[in-house]
């Protein structure tokens, strides 16, 4: 059994920043790409960005300069620095990636079951 808990979420006005963290937790043996995504109320989940087990990233192009992922291999954790945070980053934010048990060779897809972030303008 595997799990991703999301955290950091909250209220913030427009220009401030926010840090999400994720944390995946059970009978680990590998990790893959880690991702965050967000869903706006009334809109489709879109991918905001992804790290790889490796350590390189892409990002939307509408955070782009402003959000940084980031990655604990050691502590499976995965982190998502957020700035200059505008309204039209309201959403539920969901850590997704492919993790492979102890017991498996199959990597599994996994969510996270998401933190709000609100940011007012």
């Amino acid at each position: 059994q595997v799990q991703l808990v999301e955290s950091g979420g909250g209220l913030v006005q427009a220009g401030g920043s926010l840090r999400l963290s994720c944390k995946a937790s059970g009978n680990i043996a590998s990790i893959n790409a880690m991702r965050w995504y967000r869903q706006a109320p009334g809109k489709q989940r879109e991918l905001v960005t992804t790290i790889t087990s490796g350590g390189s990233t892409n990002y939307a192009d509408s955070v782009k300069g402003r959000f940084t992922i980031s990655r604990d291999n050691a502590k499976n954790m995965a982190y998502l620095q957020m700035n200059s945070l505008k309204p039209e980053d309201t959403g539920v934010y969901y850590c997704n990636s492919q993790v492979r048990t102890t017991t498996s060779y199959r990597y599994l897809e996994v969510w996270g079951q998401g933190t709000l972030v609100t940011v007012s303008s």
